[in-house]
């Protein structure tokens, strides 16, 4: 089993994000896994041009490390996603690389991993950021074990709290994993999701054929 954990704040060791990324990882080790931490801060990501190459081929025309991320993303079973509040929402760094991946949005390549959240706040906007990120999880095709938020002007037990209550999800990840658990409340959303992108693929088969032939060669086109 191997879970990946991506850091979006540019704070690199000294994020609090990082802290709770890390306890995720350890929590989620205690139960078996291999583990590995990425600084987003350390990558060199391109922004996304919009060119739309992706969706036609497949390929994105930029080779940078968003890539080898995506590769990372794809060879595990787990995913788990970090930010700290940056104006209402994830930082620019993150949303460089998500923005990136649109096309495995599109062919759901993420489709049966597991994932989950963390954040951290000076003081608000916490809660509208976990669930931004949960919800880009469920849009790659990942079901959402739960996810973890702190405001640091709650104060350093808060934190510490954070810490535990971020081991202790990590452990649930894990075990979501080995067991293949069921969440019958985003199964039909996944499912609601794969139909929508197999039908626009269809539809935009002459546009995107990348898009169309993934979706044929799993037997989703024509329905």
């Amino acid at each position: 089993m191997k879970i990946i954990g991506i850091n979006g704040s540019p704070r690199k060791e000294a994020s609090n994000t990082r802290k709770l990324v890390r306890s995720v990882l350890d929590g989620a080790a205690e139960q078996g896994a291999e583990t590995e931490l990425i600084d987003i801060a350390d990558q060199m990501i391109t922004f996304c041009s919009g060119c739309l190459t992706c969706y036609t081929t497949g390929s994105c025309i930029f080779d940078d490390d968003a890539q080898e991320i995506f590769a990372l993303m794809q060879e595990a079973d787990g995913i788990v996603l970090g930010s700290p509040v940056y104006i209402l929402s994830i930082t620019g760094q993150l949303k460089q690389l998500l923005d990136r991946l649109t096309d495995a949005i599109h062919c759901q390549m993420l489709s049966g991993k597991y994932g989950c959240s963390v954040v951290t706040t000076g003081g608000s906007s916490d809660q509208e950021v976990l669930v931004y990120l949960n919800r880009t999880l469920n849009l790659f095709g990942v079901t959402v074990v739960g996810g973890e938020r702190v405001a640091m002007a709650s104060g350093p037990e808060a934190f510490h709290e954070a810490i535990t209550d971020s081991r202790i999800l990590g452990r649930n990840l894990a075990e979501a994993i080995a067991t293949k658990r069921r969440y019958p409340e985003q199964e039909a959303v996944l499912t609601s999701l794969q139909k929508l992108f197999s039908q626009y693929a269809e539809v935009a088969k002459e546009i995107y054929p990348h898009q169309y032939d993934f979706w044929q060669a799993k037997g989703e086109t024509h329905r």
